[in-house]
């Protein structure tokens, strides 16, 4: 398992990756790959620039997971982890546990307080490792956006001083 960090020049490869998230796991987005199929190369190059760090996870030569992590809006001492998604294939093979750790060092070096994250009420084996990776519920719940808004969801966070993922 090998962790890299995207590019700029690599949006194409975030987008095959993304639209494959985005079709695999529908209910798990705050979006929907209709929505982002239509997006034109620089909305692309934007989510890999700025406040955007996205690492993905290589399996046997293939890309196989990916994961955001930026700073978060209106608090910009703590930073949120975004967009979590591992291929079926690769699951098992700790492309998710490497993920998250990516995600928790480059927080660490960026010097946030906290590292927070959504995650949807019915997904067991995320909910599973993200407690595993040290992340506990904050008591703050929501719902995704209409027309997905049956969907439940809940914060959890993990304090970057003195914590391992």
């Amino acid at each position: 398992m090998k962790i890299e960090q995207l590019t700029t020049i690599e949006w194409p490869r975030y987008r095959r990756l993304r639209l494959r998230a985005l079709q695999d796991s529908p209910e798990a987005f705050c979006t929907s790959h209709e929505t982002e199929a239509h997006w034109d190369p620089e909305q692309w190059q934007r989510r890999l620039t700025g406040t955007y760090t996205t690492f993905v996870a290589v399996l046997d030569g293939r890309d196989c997971g990916l994961v955001t992590v930026a700073a978060l809006r209106g608090q910009p001492q703590d930073a949120g982890l975004f967009g979590m998604w591992v291929a079926a294939e690769a699951r098992g093979y700790g492309a998710a546990r490497a993920l998250v750790a990516a995600a928790v060092e480059w927080a660490r070096a960026g010097c946030y307080n906290q590292l927070f994250l959504d995650v949807i009420d019915d997904n067991g084996p995320a909910i599973t490792l993200y407690a595993r990776c040290g992340f506990v519920p904050t008591g703050q719940v929501g719902r995704l956006a209409p027309p997905r808004d049956h969907i439940t969801e809940h914060q959890r966070v993990l304090p970057l001083h003195g914590s391992s993922a």
